[in-house]
């Protein structure tokens, strides 16, 4: 297919490539991608976006249909363009996200080629401080880009992951990924296990029991947060206290250890907590995670109260450090009494072992979350794991090469959605300084 470039909302030119360069090329166009070239655009600086698939495919094309971007509208911003709709708490779909994004694009009118799969990316190793082309990036459809920076954007959450214990399960039983599922009326019939408590496992069993259908949800070690508290979402405080995503990301209940997850929030029908306390109120069944496969007998972990209890706790102390910084700052919050909790009530042992047909269950969806996929990528700037050598999440090992959403250890605040910007603006801000210096410009590195 030929490479498609995308100029405005309407206007698409077809083109072959061959050779050419691009002072910036940037892999991937979603937010994150898009936001580091419109901060380079902000300093006057021009990058060329490269896209597998759409703007924003990942959002449009490639999770459920009843999705919804917890973080809410407000998050939903871009260099240069805030959220200025009439609905600030609401929750955008994952195709509205993607046509948010598309706008922007056109808005700005950003270079991005679309349907322009990479096939691998070369790092000259003669090159030097002065050279023009530090990185050529080869595409599948024979062409070749030079261009002085690299900036990575396909996030730490590219490649679906599957536990290897699914190849032990019968094969009779309906297997798919989270990144597969769409909707309920798409399975076969019959109950469904839901593999993983996180955000896109509780999205899923909410929608799966709210439909009718037996949903038992796999638990594993997740945090719970309350959707509001004190007259604010919690994306709100996250965003306007940067301490709190930080200390949120990297602190485990009652200082113990580290839980991981993003906040799931997106209720369905918009109202209410979501957690796993209140989809057992709701008819769930919760059953430990799952250890092993014997055909259509699952092995368990018998920690589902356990679980539950730990969700709990990174629940109250969501609350606590939100009423903490209130208090310190002498923020004028209006007082919730009681605060939210998370409902235990319906939380009951389940055991060590499930068996698949005695329960009628003839699905399983896997909420395993997605692994980093850096292959194209030369394999000496990658670790053991094949996860990029970088620091801070955003520089990369090599003088030129940068990353934009990747996660930086524990921290959740560099893969938000909102983060785009932050993310954008550090990067532009270095490429800016490295043609001040390599121009020889009079300008101050201090303003530039």
């Amino acid at each position: 297919m030929a490479a498609r470039e995308y100029t405005s909302a309407d206007e698409h030119v077809d083109y072959e490539t061959a050779y050419e360069y691009a002072e910036t090329v940037v892999i991937g166009a979603g937010q994150q991608g898009c936001g580091v070239a419109g901060a380079l655009q902000e300093r006057g600086r021009e990058a060329l976006v490269l896209e597998r698939g759409e703007i924003g495919q990942a959002w449009a094309h490639e999770r459920w249909d009843s999705l919804l971007v917890g973080s809410g509208n407000l998050s939903v911003r871009f260099p240069g363009r805030e959220y200025d709709g009439d609905d600030p708490y609401g929750l955008p779909s994952g195709p509205e996200l993607a046509r948010r994004l598309r706008r922007y694009a056109a808005e700005r009118k950003l270079r991005v080629r679309q349907h322009t799969p990479v096939q691998r990316v070369e790092c000259p190793p003669d090159a030097s401080d002065r050279d023009d082309v530090r990185f050529r990036t080869h595409l599948t459809s024979g062409g070749v880009i030079g261009s002085r920076n690299l900036v990575a954007a396909v996030g730490g959450y590219a490649a679906p992951r599957t536990p290897a214990l699914a190849a032990d399960v019968d094969p009779a039983v309906h297997q798919i990924h989270s990144r597969d599922y769409r909707n309920p009326e798409a399975l076969p019939d019959g109950a469904v296990l839901v593999v993983g408590a996180g955000i896109s496992g509780q999205q899923i069993a909410d929608e799966l029991v709210d439909s009718g259908r037996r949903t038992f949800l796999a638990v594993g070690r997740h945090r719970a947060w309350p959707r509001r508290y004190r007259g604010r979402g919690i994306q709100e405080w996250l965003q306007a206290l940067p301490p709190l995503y930080e200390e949120f990301g990297a602190a485990g209940g009652d200082g113990g250890p580290v839980l991981p997850g993003l906040p799931v929030t997106a209720v369905n029908d918009r109202t209410g907590d979501l957690n796993v306390g209140a989809l057992a109120a709701k008819g769930v069944t919760l059953v430990g995670s799952v250890r092993a496969a014997d055909g259509g007998r699952l092995l368990l972990k018998d920690n589902v109260v356990a679980t539950a209890e730990e969700s709990a706790r990174s629940f109250r102390r969501a609350v606590d450090l939100i009423d903490t910084v209130i208090r310190e700052r002498g923020f004028a919050a209006p007082q919730e009494n009681p605060a939210p909790a998370m409902p235990l009530d319906g939380v009951t042992a389940f055991g060590e072992t499930l068996d698949l047909a005695h329960h009628g269950i003839t699905t399983l969806v896997w909420c395993t979350g997605f692994g980093p996929d850096y292959g194209i990528l030369p394999r000496h700037i990658l670790d053991a794991n094949g996860a990029p050598v970088q620091q801070k999440g955003l520089l990369g090992a090599l003088p030129g090469l940068y990353y934009a959403g990747l996660p930086d250890g524990n921290s959740l605040a560099s893969v938000g959605i909102a983060a785009n910007v932050e993310n954008g603006r550090f990067i532009a801000r270095l490429i800016h300084v490295d043609h001040v210096m390599r121009s020889g410009s009079p300008m101050s590195l201090a303003t530039a």
